[in-house]
């Protein structure tokens, strides 16, 4: 899998409307959007979810969930307020079908970043 650039974009006006995410939970997120969109077609949060999910854990394995902490990132619904943020600051689209929601409890993160590595 390709590694995630995080000089392309800084993402400085979106981290100085929001902080509670740093630019690069942001610059990851964009990889996993780029990722599936390349056809051009139009993802559902539950698509980006999962790509976020195995694209952390490609990247950052036993790591992860603590990365993803350190960064602000600590659940679901973290992922699909950073979407907004991005859809705010004109980095990606969406349509009227995409809602917060979307992404209200799509997995548990210990879970799925932490469980994969337990013993």
């Amino acid at each position: 899998m390709q590694e995630v650039d995080f000089s392309s974009d800084t993402f400085g006006d979106i981290v100085a409307k929001d902080q509670r995410y740093n630019a690069k939970a942001y610059a990851l997120l964009m990889h996993v959007v780029h990722a599936l969109t390349q056809d051009g077609r139009h993802v559902s949060g539950e698509d980006i979810l999962e790509e976020f999910k195995e694209t952390t854990l490609d990247q950052y394995g036993p790591l992860s969930y603590t990365v993803l902490k350190e960064w602000g990132v600590s659940c679901t619904e973290d992922v699909g307020e950073m979407m907004f943020n991005l859809t705010e600051g004109r980095r990606v689209a969406r349509d009227d079908s995409d809602t917060p929601e979307s992404f209200a409890c799509g997995y548990d993160f210990k879970e799925a970043f932490l469980g994969p590595y337990q013993v």
